[in-house]
């Protein structure tokens, strides 16, 4: 396996993004795109190649799947766009078929990789390619709500007038419309929420319900208004990968696979894990209030629903 090596399959908005965001980060050597549309992912290879001069020595390239026998790093974000009347689980059924083809391609030229799905529904397609790929369930992660995230983070920080960096909380559940924001361990460098509120006296219980909903339907507006979302995924792609390739362990909400978590098993759900070198580490179960569970059971159960529906 050439650790230097990655591949971006899917060519559009997010997978052109991602492979911009990557060729800037220093983080690979070589970098194979592959899209149904062998010309599209040719012109994206030369359009990035153009820009090597500007930042570091890289071979970046359109190719198929026999390229990626000696991958390390794989990402998925191939599938039909999400178009502005849809939900993320609207698109199920057309982006498994698109599955069913992609994960057999892959898993014929190589069992090593690590897979990294972006493609939506993110939960529901990530728990497809462990089904169809035989991989061991540790080496397939999506990308779960490390943007809605990061989505909140920045929103709770431009409402309480600080860096959102400061700013420690999860969303978590499912990448879509029943996921939830964990309010109860949400804090301000060390600061827990309600007493940051108290001391500044700025938001309550309406307030952050609010800001909830404004992270939730985040994706609807910007597609609404510019068609497609893909800066703030390729940023949020590039933070799981540098964890991966760099073995940070850093703890992010990616979609994984869990198996007796917070009370659950057979699914797959952005919950926070320890994430380095060979995928995930760790599931951690972050302390839950009574609500707060009773909402993440939902969020599985909903998921559930869809996939006892499909033929994987």
């Amino acid at each position: 396996m050439n650790k230097q090596k990655c591949a971006v399959i899917g060519c559009g908005f997010v997978g052109a993004t991602i492979a911009f965001t990557l060729m800037q980060s220093g983080l690979f050597s070589e970098m194979v795109l592959i899209d149904a549309n062998y010309a599209k992912a040719e012109g994206e290879a030369m359009d990035l190649s153009h820009g090597i001069p500007f930042a570091n020595p890289m071979k970046i390239y359109a190719g198929n799947y026999n390229d990626l026998s000696d991958c390390y790093m794989i990402i998925i974000t191939a599938g039909t766009a999400q178009r502005p009347d849809e939900t993320r689980l609207d698109m199920v059924h057309k982006n498994i078929e698109i599955f069913k083809n992609i994960i057999p391609s892959i898993s014929k030229v190589t069992k090593d990789a690590i897979l990294l799905i972006v493609s939506n529904p993110v939960d529901i397609l990530t728990y497809a390619a462990i089904k169809i790929s035989g991989y061991p369930k540790e080496r397939v992660i999506g990308s779960g709500t490390v943007l809605d995230t990061a989505r909140l983070k920045y929103l709770l920080g431009e409402y309480l007038s600080v860096d959102s960096r400061s700013v420690h909380a999860f969303i978590i559940g499912e990448h879509g419309d029943s996921e939830l924001a964990v309010w109860s361990s949400a804090n301000v460098s060390g600061i827990d929420l309600d007493g940051f509120c108290s001391i500044f006296g700025k938001c309550g219980g309406d307030s952050l319900h609010d800001l909830y909903e404004d992270v939730r339907d985040s994706a609807y507006e910007v597609i609404e208004k510019k068609k497609a979302t893909y800066y703030g995924i390729a940023m949020a792609v590039l933070r799981i990968v540098r964890s991966i390739v760099r073995d940070e362990h850093s703890i992010l909400p990616v979609s994984c696979y869990i198996d007796n978590h917070y009370g659950l098993n057979d699914v797959c759900i952005g919950v926070p894990a320890i994430v380095g070198h060979d995928g995930i580490e760790k599931v951690l179960d972050i302390p839950l209030n009574e609500d707060e569970n009773k909402r993440l059971e939902k969020s599985v159960n909903t998921l559930k629903n869809v996939i006892s529906e499909l033929d994987i």
